[in-house]
């Protein structure tokens, strides 16, 4: 997969230009009312504007013997209708280990109104500010603006206290309202190293650095309890000022194709590499195989995978039962899992219960089914893995460091006959060596000794489907026909689970509703619902209407076509990410209605998507000999589309979409 929007950079390699030291013109607490008039070319149609978005991270002495991180933020944001209520409503992620928790401090907020030409303030009450837990190590501080309407401009300033060096704060430059002047700025101390990892597609608008000396005091308790006091240690050292600025930064939206918005979002984020003097100098981040040990060595991830497990022995029996072959064993085994687990969770990396607990319950996490899989095909003797990966909707993950907070999700690797198979026994209905589309989104790394690299693709995954109409005029003069359609895995996928849900009849009356209920259907047929490893095969027989105007329009590709433009807007600023390559063809063959002539066919068509072809558009509509003959194939075998390749893409679906629309013309002979 290309990645176009994310780079890698080490802090200590940064090369800037100097520019000229501009600030934001905004201050806490100086708002006039001019600044309600204000009018934003950004985008008219904003239902609020960031006006200023300004963080810092500084690093200062603390009483324990080491180093704490000081972060700030400043914010004002003017909403200017209802829309933009949602911006007024402020959280602030909090982290914890144990009972140690980042300290949030010095908070402010107010909402400013013009009423009768002057500005009313409403501050915040600091009672109104809560906690919310998130997760083990993660909590939120909430707070919503008072008196908020239409029109408002609200602001809040705070301090952050954390003793986690490991946890430097990153920043978003954009979001989901436009935002006029985003800043961050970083002291970075010469004993700290940090990886920087930086993203998007908007260009800085100031980008520099300056080195000063600061002096640093550390406190460090005596920890012989017959001595009281303390030591501190003063001492200074090389500190580089990172600045960056972005200005007018467009709002990013919710557009079709696209993996997650945050894989796009402009933002820059750190890693801790490297403690220096006057720390005991040590690297941080480890290798991948340091993690993959690490790992396999943790109590809720793969410790008991390295145990004997004598307690899976009767399951086993049960589940590979009259398997001749290893394969069959995998395969057996897998489809036990599969049918008797119930999924509780499919956004999970650790567990949170044991693997004798999971077979016992028959649920869990994906994690703990999938860690269950491997445990029982490895109890077999088998060459089985976990595999850890980062679905679509959360994000990238990063192949050169290990930064395990990336992933969300694990599937099994298993090695047969030299033949390697990646399943998912935590999904109903998915077949043996097949994972969900959501699953292809980069890069991931099997959990073993070695920690090897894999690469999951969209553009691996190719979505053939096949339609045949055949329309024929029957002894009473009647237009009778049948349809046999094949769609791809992933749409098999999905219709086997609407048919467990609402049954065959209901999904032979949807299609009679999508052709305006002018046909009659008879004879409907699903094959291979239950073969999961294969996909459907939809068929019917039909009969069209018989009384007909004297010229009758119709409509050739039935309900099979493109009807719209996924692509609507004019523009794009992040990449198209399409979940697979799609193959489509339909055929028809149709006789001319009694009584009838063609009076006018859509015109052929064969589109190059571009000059290496990793698409195509053909459609073809001939009539020989009373006989109507359609033939349309739409071909991407990229799923990657930078954003100046969106404006290629989205005229290529307007043809695609205009030639699906046009309709055969017939005219009664005279």
């Amino acid at each position: 997969m290309k990645v176009q929007s994310i780079l890698v950079i080490l802090l200590g390699l940064f090369s800037f230009e100097m520019s000229a030291q501009e600030k934001a013109k905004i201050k806490f607490g100086k708002v006039s009312p001019g600044d309600f008039k204000a009018v934003y070319p950004i985008d008219s149609n904003a239902s609020a504007v960031i006006i200023g978005d300004i963080g810092s991270t500084d690093f200062v002495g603390n009483d324990k013997g080491s180093f704490a991180l000081e972060f700030k933020r400043y914010c004002r944001v003017h909403i200017l209708n209802k829309n933009g209520y949602d911006i007024s409503k402020v959280e602030i992620p909090i982290y914890r280990v144990d009972e140690a928790e980042e300290e949030l401090t010095s908070i402010k907020a107010v909402t400013y109104n013009l009423e009768n030409g002057k500005v009313v303030e409403t501050k915040l009450d600091p009672k109104s500010i809560f906690k919310e837990k998130i997760s083990k190590k993660k909590v939120v501080k909430k707070f919503t603006f008072p008196a908020v309407r239409e029109g408002s401009i609200i602001e809040f300033e705070y301090k952050l206290k954390s003793d986690f060096l490991f946890n430097l704060r990153p920043w978003e430059f954009q979001g989901s309202y436009p935002t006029l002047w985003s800043e961050y700025i970083v002291g970075m101390p010469e004993f700290l190293n940090y990886v920087s990892l930086t993203q998007g597609y908007q260009p800085y608008y100031i980008k520099d650095q300056k080195d000063k000396r600061e002096s640093y005091s550390v406190e460090i308790k005596k920890e012989n309890a017959m001595l009281s006091g303390s030591d501190r240690i003063n001492f200074s050292a090389g500190v580089t000022f990172f600045r960056w600025v972005m200005k007018d930064v467009p709002a990013l939206k919710e557009e079709s194709y696209t993996s997650t918005l945050s894989n796009h979002i402009a933002r820059i984020e750190f890693q801790l590499a490297e403690y220096r003097e006057p720390f005991i100098p040590k690297k941080v981040m480890n290798t991948w195989a340091e993690t993959a040990r690490r790992l396999l060595d943790e109590e809720d991830f793969g410790k008991s995978l390295q145990e004997e497990n004598e307690w899976l022995n009767d399951a086993i029996s049960t589940a590979g039962k009259n398997a001749k072959t290893s394969l069959e064993q995998a395969k057996n085994i897998y489809a036990w899992l599969r049918d008797n687990m119930t999924c509780t969770n499919y956004n999970s990396f650790y567990t949170t219960k044991s693997l004798k607990a999971t077979l016992n319950s028959k649920s869990g996490s994906e994690a703990e089914i999938n860690l269950l899989l491997t445990a029982m095909l490895k109890k077999l003797g088998m060459e089985a893995d976990p595999v850890i990966l980062s679905t679509r909707s959360n994000g990238y993950a990063y192949a050169l460091y290990p930064l395990i907070d990336r992933f969300n999700y694990i599937v099994t690797r298993v090695v047969i006959d030299g033949k390697t198979y990646y399943l998912d026994a935590s999904r109903p209905m998915l077949g043996f060596n097949k994972l969900g589309y959501d699953c292809y989104n980069g890069h991931a790394r099997v959990i073993e000794p070695n920690a090897a690299g894999v690469e999951f693709k969209p553009e691996s995954l190719m979505e053939k489907e096949l339609t045949s109409v055949f329309i024929t005029n029957d002894a009473n003069g009647n237009l009778v026909g049948s349809l046999q359609h094949s769609p791809g895995y992933y749409s098999s996928y999905s219709l086997r689970s609407r048919l467990k849900e609402k049954g065959q009849d209901a999904y032979f009356n949807d299609l009679k509703k999508e052709a305006g209920g002018e046909i009659e259907i008879t004879e409907p047929a699903i094959d291979s619902v239950n073969n999961y490893e294969a996909p459907l095969a939809i068929r019917y027989s039909f009969k069209l209407p018989t009384d007909k105007e004297d010229i009758w329009y119709f409509n050739p590709m039935f309900s099979e076509g493109w009807k719209e433009n996924p692509f609507k807007s004019t523009e794009r600023l992040y990449p198209v990410e399409m979940p697979y390559g799609i193959d489509q063809t339909f055929l028809l063959r149709m006789d001319v209605p009694p009584g009838y002539a063609v009076d006018e066919l859509p015109k052929p068509i064969i589109v190059k998507l571009n000059p290496e072809d990793e698409g195509n558009f053909e459609y073809r509509a001939v009539e020989t000999a009373g006989v109507v003959s359609i033939r349309s194939r739409i071909r991407l075998s990229r799923t990657y589309f930078s954003p100046e390749e969106y404006v290629m893409l989205r005229e290529f679906f307007n043809l695609v979409v205009k030639k699906h629309n046009e309709q055969i013309v017939f005219k009664k002979k005279k």
